[in-house]
């Protein structure tokens, strides 16, 4: 059971404090509100350019590194579609660098011309890096949009195209973040061997004097329900054939994500799953193949993905592969391996509620979802998974109406 309090400032700003006396270093997450569904599809990309802007110095901080490596302190930060989310841990007695420092560009960035050219560059170049110029990179810049066609789960983090990036104007910037970066649209989550006393000081002298802003109401379109299959066939030169396949699937609180959770557990979790005993190492279909959901808080994705072995054709390995989604929906599961399933998630949920900086995170997304008191469910919740369960919903997601398909063939 993990205990925690909770407390919000007068300006929005909601904290959570989770008392760790085991270790003596202190994880400080501060999680925005803000995702790559936020943008505009004309100017997408933004959440995640600001990752790399936020630590290029804000008003009294002109270098984020400097102080918080002479402080011992380390730190790093990621963007979803859902949330950014930026994370320091520092040894307890320099804690209030943290604070300082996370304050600070909540208050205000450093914003210059050439600070946002610098970071542009920079994004542009992970674009080309891991979408362009990497085998098989630009399959998801591809099948999000086949899946998505109304809702902005159609771009990835990274945005539509590079020119977007390209085009960002240092007003565009800074209105993002007028409309984003505030104490009332964030969660700060700090863990570690701390009261919450401590953390209502320093929560109080540094992020209480940040005035609240009006955060841009969040009004997104509902994907409708996928009726027909959509296909994408692409060339391009690689080693070998490779499918990908999106299936719709439910959104973050409700009851059926578990279910698909664990559903792709089953197909695909390690060497003893069905899908490589099956297709890789049984039938030697496909060299590696991996089924996995997207995470997403509004409605998702389940994706299957595979590269194919060398003369075995795509339409060979496609039906191969709902042959394994159809035994799901009609085969009783073995209660030995749905178990097995349910404590390997356990055994890595619980390492990683060892450490601090997972459970500040943790806490910090659970909080935003509802209450981080969800925290304390999850392992009960996928126990609760029964082989009813997961025949009704492999019934309903895997549905060849549901499903957009990306052939993508070598040269």
């Amino acid at each position: 059971m993990i205990k925690f309090d909770r407390f919000i400032l007068e300006n929005g700003l909601k904290v959570i404090v989770h008392h760790d006396p085991s270790t003596t270093m202190v994880a400080v997450n501060v999680l925005y509100n803000v995702g790559a569904r936020d943008e505009n599809s004309e100017m997408t990309g933004f959440a995640h350019l600001f990752e790399h802007l936020m630590f290029e110095g804000s008003k009294n901080i002109p270098s984020f590194d400097t102080p918080l490596q002479l402080a011992g302190g380390e730190n790093n930060a990621y963007t979803t579609n859902d949330i950014t989310n930026y994370y320091i841990t520092i040894p307890k007695e320099n804690l209030e660098t943290a604070f300082w420092l996370e304050s600070d560009r909540m208050l205000t960035l450093s914003f210059s011309q050439k600070k946002l050219d610098i970071q542009k560059n920079v994004v542009i170049e992970e674009f080309n890096q891991r979408y362009l110029n990497q085998p098989y990179g630009d399959a998801y810049l591809y099948l999000r949009p086949l899946a998505y066609k109304i809702h902005p789960y159609q771009w990835a983090t990274i945005g539509k195209e590079i020119s977007h990036i390209q085009n960002a104007s240092l007003q565009n910037v800074k209105d993002f973040f007028e409309n984003h970066y505030a104490p009332n649209n964030s969660i700060l989550a700090v863990a570690g061997n701390i009261t919450k006393e401590e953390i209502e000081i320093l929560a109080n002298k540094w992020f209480g004097p940040i005035k609240k802003k009006n955060i841009t109401e969040r009004n997104l379109p509902k994907e409708p329900k996928q009726t027909s299959p959509r296909t994408l066939k692409l060339e391009r030169n690689v080693p070998f054939d490779a499918i990908y396949k999106a299936f719709h699937m439910s959104s973050k609180n409700n009851p059926d994500y578990n279910v698909t959770d664990v559903i792709s557990d089953l197909l695909s979790n390690g060497k003893s799953s069905r899908l490589y005993q099956e297709l890789v190492k049984e039938k030697q279909l496909f060299s590696s193949i991996d089924a996995y959901i997207t995470g997403d808080i509004d409605e998702g994705l389940f994706i299957l993905s595979g590269k194919i072995m060398k003369g075995i054709s795509i339409e060979k390995a496609e039906t191969a592969i709902e042959i394994e989604l159809k035994k799901l929906q009609t085969d009783t599961i073995d209660e030995y391996e749905l178990n097995k399933v349910k404590n390997k998630f356990e055994s890595v949920h619980q390492f990683g509620q060892l450490s601090a900086m997972n459970k500040a995170m943790d806490l910090a997304y659970q909080e935003l979802l509802g209450d981080a008191d969800r925290i304390n469910f999850e392992v009960e919740n996928y126990r609760k998974v029964s082989n009813k369960d997961i025949k009704r919903v492999a019934s309903a997601i895997f549905d060849n109406n549901n499903c957009s398909t990306i052939y993508y063939i070598a040269k």
